[in-house]
């Protein structure tokens, strides 16, 4: 927390450098540079807060960003940049942001669409009819938490997986507590392996600091990050039988089936458009949707009688979280505004010139848990970094499973508080914050290990 402090307070420090491939301002120590800083922490505390005021986290940070661009264009203006290198920066954020929204766009369509035709319910039936004990269900909500979200993102897998939890814990407020720790931490260290898994994974791949099948090599410390502490909060899970229940099954709707497979196959088409026409990902996902909407097309005409046949594609993508959207996009505009003056190169000289990749990199992880992962990455990302696959491998791991270390430092944490109905909260998270850190810690080890 001291070292995070000191950084922000380089942030006020007048310096000059470049980040991201292009001359910045150097105007971090003027009045109006000073103040898009305070700006920007004002709107990063109401979205910290969001909890508390309601307040959708995507409304300040956009507003910030909008102010921030600002000031950085009058700034530039005062000290003679022409009005087409600004817009060259702007419409470089511009274009790191389309690619990534176009990306995520589809991801969530696809997961909308397999929560439509019901999925996802015939899991949690099924699990919830099984009648396992509390601590099978710890194990088995766990598991499938930590590989779905290398598919689905972790606020999506961490809410499917807690309706779970929710349901054969409704009698038992401590399984669900525990429980809902167990889900943050599986489904942040699940999503750090995969590309697919995070925002945080797939900023790094698109930008091509590592090719797709090296993230895997994440694999062994990620599920290590997930065991350590499922292991110690195992031996607090109540050693007792839910209630028996009458639940009837839930069956898939038509086409159920064949939608999991176009994710899967839109997944391999991202890759390999990636991989082998050396194409942005993003127009192997658009593809895949392509064929989604074809298929939707034929359900429709088939089972038009049929409630079954009731099938949207655009309905999913209205109901796509367009608030993470939205938040993603005011963060890439605030950060690259900050970065444009100058605060990235200060902040990349305070941490990595003077701390050292590793260490840096394991600070990224600890700021991550106070401070979304989101804006983190990204101000790495365009600190215009000279390191090696294995430090940008271990940045992905410590950014991707350091929010699980407090309830607030990742989307997982925020929507399952709101789903849990007090049952669980920040102090009942905190709780098991010494566990989580010692995952933290034993899985930058392993990552040394394997592949250091």
């Amino acid at each position: 927390m001291l070292r995070f402090l000191v950084v922000m307070l380089a942030l006020l420090a007048p310096g000059m450098a470049f980040a991201a491939g292009f001359e910045n301002l150097g105007l971090t120590g003027t009045e109006r540079g000073i103040y898009t800083v305070l700006v920007f922490i004002i709107a990063y505390g109401f979205v910290m807060a969001e909890e508390f005021t309601g307040l959708s986290k995507s409304k300040p940070v956009i507003l910030a960003a909008g102010i921030i661009w600002a000031h950085a264009a009058v700034l530039a203006a005062s000290v003679g940049v022409s009005v087409e290198a600004m817009h060259e920066v702007f419409e470089n954020n511009l274009k790191e942001y389309a690619e990534l929204m176009l990306f995520l766009l589809v991801a969530m369509t696809y997961i909308n669409a397999m929560a439509e035709r019901n999925v996802f319910e015939a899991l949690r039936s099924w699990l919830v009819r099984k009648q396992f004990g509390y601590r099978k269900l710890f194990w088995i909500t766990g598991i499938i938490t930590f590989f779905l979200s290398a598919v689905a993102d972790n606020l999506t897998s961490a809410l499917l997986v807690g309706a779970v939890v929710l349901a054969v814990g409704a009698d038992n407020e401590k399984f669900i507590s525990i429980g809902f720790v167990n889900l943050v931490v599986a489904a942040n260290a699940g999503g750090a392996f995969s590309p697919f898994g995070d925002i945080t994974t797939l900023m790094v791949w698109q930008a091509g600091y590592a090719e797709f099948f090296d993230f895997f090599k994440l694999f062994i410390p990620s599920a290590v990050n997930y065991a350590v502490p499922a292991a110690i909060m195992y031996m607090a899970v109540p050693d007792e039988q839910p209630q028996a229940s009458d639940e009837a099954a839930v069956t898939m709707k038509t086409g159920a089936i064949t939608i999991c497979g176009l994710f899967l196959l839109t997944i391999v088409t991202a890759v390999s458009f990636k991989q082998f026409l050396h194409l942005p990902p993003f127009m192997g996902m658009m593809t895949g949707l392509s064929v989604l909407m074809l298929y939707g097309y034929r359900i429709k005409l088939l089972y038009s009688s049929d409630e079954d046949g009731e099938f949207d594609v655009f309905s999913r993508v209205r109901d796509a979280e367009w608030d993470t959207l939205f938040f993603f996009f005011g963060v890439v505009f605030a950060v690259g505004g900050l970065g444009y003056i100058g605060y990235l190169a200060l902040l990349s000289g305070a941490m990595y010139d003077g701390l050292g990749f590793t260490t840096a990199n394991i600070l990224v992880g600890l700021i991550s848990a106070i401070v979304d992962n989101i804006p983190v990455m990204f101000a790495v990302l365009n600190m215009n970094l000279n390191m090696d696959l294995y430090q940008w491998l271990l940045v992905t791991l410590t950014a991707g499973v350091g929010g699980s270390m407090l309830s607030v430092g990742s989307a997982a944490g925020v929507a399952l508080m709101g789903q849990s109905r007090h049952k669980y909260t920040f102090f009942s998270h905190l709780k098991w914050t010494p566990a989580i850190a010692a995952g933290y810690a034993v899985s930058i080890f392993t990552h040394y290990l394997v592949n250091g």
